[in-house]
């Protein structure tokens, strides 16, 4: 096994460092190693308006980050503990129905009932927005 990431055979990073100590940019398409994609880098332009994933994607990261970290790390989240849904309390066919449709159930912001008009009230809004969907939905 190699002692670090960049020593490690047939890896991107190794390769990619290979690359940068003949004196090539990466910044240049032309000199990426072959077969990688080269890194876009913060392009304010092309950021799409929200997340670059689902939530559903986002929360089972975390879960399983969660569960990977060692026990006496800060984060851990031992094996024997819930699945998330369960600790969140959501309904498992609420919250099937909201990982396919919630860009369409959800404009804006998003949170329980209860969370969404404090936010509201905070922002001197006249409503609250998507009361509806919360209570259906993350209730």
């Amino acid at each position: 096994m190699a002692e670090s990431p960049e020593q490690s055979e047939f890896t991107s990073i190794a390769e990619r460092t290979d690359k940068l100590k003949q004196g090539h940019v990466p910044a240049k398409e032309e000199s990426n190693p072959s077969g990688l994609h080269p890194f876009a880098g913060y392009q304010p332009k092309s950021i799409p308006k929200g997340l670059a994933f689902r939530l559903k994607e986002n929360l089972e990261l975390v879960d399983w980050t969660g569960r990977a970290i060692l026990e006496y790390m800060r984060g851990y989240i031992p094996a024997n503990q819930p699945p998330i849904l369960e600790w969140l309390q959501i309904d498992l066919q609420r919250w099937l129905y909201m990982t396919q449709h919630f860009e369409s159930r959800f404009k804006g912001l998003v949170g329980t009932s209860y969370k969404l008009k404090e936010a509201c009230q905070r922002l001197g809004y006249h409503r609250t927005s998507n009361l509806g969907a919360a209570l259906r939905y993350l209730a």
